[in-house]
């Protein structure tokens, strides 16, 4: 009688093998499939964030019939940004340094933070309160030690890009996204207004208060002007045309020419080639960070606790703007002028940049997101700036940072005739 052959009980090893292969081929080519969905997701989630900004800007051009003021802010006492130790604190003020952002804060659902911030605020284990409106932004984290103002510090994540890694100290509560200030290099940081608000004489230089005033309403062309007004009947060249927000990634302390400025002791930043100063500290290994060793006239700033984005509250450029003079992405250069205070509060230039792969979010006056690419037209990056002297582009001109800058100012009878 025939017997039947008795069926196997297991793979062979040479089978095993086959299917571990196969496996791990899969796998392979699965992993790089969901990151990228991953990835998109999170963009997705980076322009909803956006979106909502926008919406909130023109819910507070309705109910007030201005932009959030960039720079903006109150001055309670005669004294400076902060008192005169950390024990008096309080008794300082913001002296016309608060960023757009803080008085948007009702208008993104965040009212319970406009409570704190709008009102008297009592002093952590003391009898002072803070003034409404809060102190200085400029506050430093042994500042907020000695007394603490919770609203600075708070991390607000409708502000964030969730592509973004960077969290927890020293920065004092995360932003990625910055107003739009324009193509222009000259007191881009506000300096050509006082901590006070107002436009005044500068007899050592020679500048009167209405020399000033001219000379701020040519170069500064974004749609927000530091420590001065704007509205959307402002923005001559249309909303759409316009960018309104930029977005921008923060510091991760590793050295990246985004998020840890680079200062030039000998650059005009807004004569011929001013905008590319600080270029040749870039490491040509590694074209994303600045080299390891940086030789005069190039100055590294250590950041610490004024890295990129580091503080959603102050209105510096460092923290909550972007300009249009480099594409997207480009490194960040500050003038290091020893009569400025602090390096960080210099005026310099501050492209947008994201952990995106290829560009970045920008807001447009109409509220509408957009990705730019690095690669958008911009022009000659290597072009002197307009400005009301003699010797620069004259005032009206339009960008000569391209598409790019055509798009970052606001009433430069500039025609877009392209999709962006």
């Amino acid at each position: 009688m025939k017997t039947l052959p008795t069926p196997r009980q297991a793979f062979t090893l040479v089978e095993l093998l086959v299917v571990i292969a196969i496996i791990g081929v899969l796998v392979g080519l699965l992993l790089p499939a969901v990151q990228a969905a991953r990835e998109a997701a999170r963009r997705m989630s980076c322009s909803n964030n956006f979106k909502q900004l926008g919406l909130a800007v023109h819910n507070y051009h309705s109910a007030y019939n201005q932009l959030p003021q960039q720079m903006g802010g109150t001055t309670h006492f005669t004294g400076n940004w902060q008192g005169n130790s950390n024990a008096n604190a309080p008794q300082g003020n913001n002296v016309y340094e608060l960023s757009w952002l803080v008085g948007l804060t009702p208008f993104f659902e965040q009212q319970a933070l406009w409570e704190q911030i709008s009102n008297p605020l009592l002093v952590p284990g003391g009898t002072n309160s803070f003034p409404p409106m809060g102190p200085g932004p400029r506050r430093t984290l042994s500042d907020h030690n000695a007394a603490n103002y919770d609203p600075w510090m708070t991390n607000i994540p409708s502000l964030r890009c969730p592509s973004d890694p960077g969290v927890g100290l020293p920065s004092q509560g995360r932003t990625n996204y910055g107003a739009c200030i324009g193509d222009s290099v000259l007191w881009n940081a506000g300096n050509g207004v006082g901590n006070n608000g107002l436009i005044t004489a500068n007899a050592t230089a020679g500048q009167t208060a209405a020399w000033k005033s001219e000379h701020i309403r040519a170069a500064l062309r974004g749609m927000f002007m530091p420590r001065s007004k704007t509205k959307f009947r402002d923005v001559l060249d249309g909303l759409a045309n316009t960018i309104a927000a930029g977005e921008l990634t923060t510091d991760l302390g590793d050295r990246d020419k985004r998020t840890r400025p680079v200062a030039n002791d000998t650059a005009n930043f807004h004569a011929d080639n001013g905008k590319l100063a600080c270029r040749g500290a870039i490491d040509p290994a590694r074209p994303q960070f600045w080299a390891a060793t940086l030789t005069s006239p190039h100055v590294e700033i250590t950041s610490g606790e004024h890295g990129r984005g580091y503080k959603w509250a102050h209105g510096i450029p460092m923290f909550t703007s972007v300009s249009t003079n480099l594409p997207p992405n480009s490194e960040m250069c500050v003038d290091n002028n020893a009569t400025i205070q602090n390096s960080y509060l210099s005026q310099g230039i501050f492209p947008p940049s994201s952990r995106h792969q290829g560009g970045c979010h920008v807001l447009m006056g109409d509220g509408a997101i957009k990705f730019i690419t690095d690669s958008i037209e911009a022009g000659n990056s290597a072009s002197r700036e307009v400005r009301r002297d003699s010797g620069y582009l004259p005032i009206g001109s339009g960008s000569p940072y391209g598409l790019w800058g055509h798009l970052g100012t606001r009433a430069a009878k500039e025609v877009i005739d392209v999709e962006i």
